[in-house]
């Protein structure tokens, strides 16, 4: 067997002092470092020092006029820094990690951060896959709530206690839903600052948000929904009978067209829905994956519909509910017409998304699983179904549950002994 190549070393320049190795790693890593961060000399007692030699960046140490210990490096990309240290150990420490993150490729130049949080967030959202309706409500939520508060601030400089003092501010304006979203977001910025390397850490890791308070869904009763129905103006009757009866989001149901619909089979497919971006409103996909379903339509809606089509005509493109132009319905316009037949009823309804959950009892009633609530309404999963809305619904099972076991125990009206044996 041949023997191994020797790795060349560097020498330091003569000088003044005896010359020793930075660092006091063990094994092929600590002499890795030290080869490549070149020779340190110990100081004369007049300040003077060796650079470092070799294939790495420069590192040094020298001592200041006030006494004190300065240590310089240079990052890989090649721009110098220096940081002051009270002992001539701290700063040898220092210069250690710096070389140990090197080579392991965990080292971020501090002046990486020095960029604001507005200007990389911009950056972070053009690079984003969004969806034309989410690209405008991250910008919003970021123009409205986190840049007024932290924007001009270097990502380097945003403290945690900042971040979590911004939190508590918008606890006076915003939901705790609704700062949950924006929360999400900034921390989404942050977490691309680190992998980036512009920030080591992210001071938004730990955040602590506003409990939601988890208010139990009261589902409007069948009276209810045809005093809505009779009450909004007569082009939009149809489209709330139709929520009423189908389980769709508004949204969902103002971008329903004639060939989504199968009426001999009395089917309808969901795979679009209306967006607003801009104030332009257009078909998009779905909120999400889940919402791509298939829901089959009770008889009363497909007489409806039929009603509802002879009295308005639908667009050139099918599109079944429109405005009184004939042009697509926005969420706040329909919301508007909403509020206005609210008006003349003696019952709150605080909006269209109650006929959904109206949908949602009526299957719970009847005696529907959890799956078939869950993949009727297009929601991700059955805890989403159960933890978030409908939970409370589900008729109470503890006399069944008495009724199986006993069933199971009781043998001719009583309970056998070979089995409680």
């Amino acid at each position: 067997m041949g023997q191994a190549p020797i790795m060349p070393r560097a020498t330091p320049p003569q000088h003044r002092g005896r010359p020793r190795k930075v660092g006091g790693q063990a094994g092929v890593l600590g002499r890795a470092v030290s080869w490549l961060s070149g020779w340190q000399l110990e100081p004369d007692g007049q300040g003077h020092s060796c650079e470092a030699i070799g294939l790495w960046k420069v590192s040094s140490i020298k001592k200041t006029k006030s006494g004190k210990w300065q240590a310089r490096w240079r990052s890989p990309e090649g721009s110098s820094h220096r940081k002051t240290f009270a002992k001539k150990t701290q700063a040898e420490q220092h210069l250690t990690d710096i070389d140990h993150k090197k080579l392991t490729g965990a080292y971020v130049d501090p002046k990486a951060g020095a960029i604001t949080f507005r200007e990389y967030a911009e950056e972070w959202r053009e690079m984003q896959q969004h969806r034309p309706s989410t690209r405008e409500q991250v910008e919003i939520n970021l123009r409205l709530h986190a840049y007024p508060a932290f924007g001009h601030r270097h990502l380097n400089k945003v403290r945690p206690s900042e971040l979590q003092a911004w939190v508590k501010g918008l606890e006076a304006k915003l939901a705790p839903s609704t700062i949950e979203v924006v929360a999400r977001y900034v921390v989404s910025v942050f977490r691309a600052a680190v992998s980036d390397r512009l920030i080591v850490n992210s001071p938004a890791d730990g955040l602590k948000l506003p409990k939601k308070t988890k208010k139990e869904v009261v589902p409007l009763r069948v009276e209810q929904v045809r005093a809505i129905a009779e009450s909004i103006q007569p082009r939009y009757s149809a489209m709330v009978l139709f929520m009423a009866g189908s389980g769709l989001r508004p949204a969902e149901a103002m971008g329903l067209s004639e060939d989504r619909v199968v009426w001999l089979r009395k089917t309808l497919r969901v795979d679009r829905q209306m967006v607003t971006v801009e104030g332009v409103a257009d078909f998009g996909p779905p909120k999400t994956a889940a919402s791509y379903r298939t829901i089959p339509l009770p008889e009363f809606l497909v007489h409806t519909m039929s009603e509802h089509v002879r009295t308005f005509e639908p667009r050139d493109d099918g599109l079944l509910f429109t405005d009184a132009n004939g042009a697509a319905l926005r969420r706040n316009r329909f919301r508007e017409v909403w509020k206005q037949a609210m008006k003349h009823l003696d019952f709150e309804c605080n909006g269209p998304h109650q006929l959904r959950h109206h949908y949602a009892s009526l299957l719970i009633q009847h005696g529907e699983s959890v799956k078939v609530v869950q993949s009727r309404l297009g929601h991700a999963s059955a805890s989403e179904t159960l933890d978030t809305y409908y939970s409370h619904l589900w008729p109470d099972s503890e006399d069944s549950t008495r009724a199986a076991v006993e069933s199971a125990y009781e043998v001719g009206g009583s309970v056998s002994a070979s089995v409680l044996l």
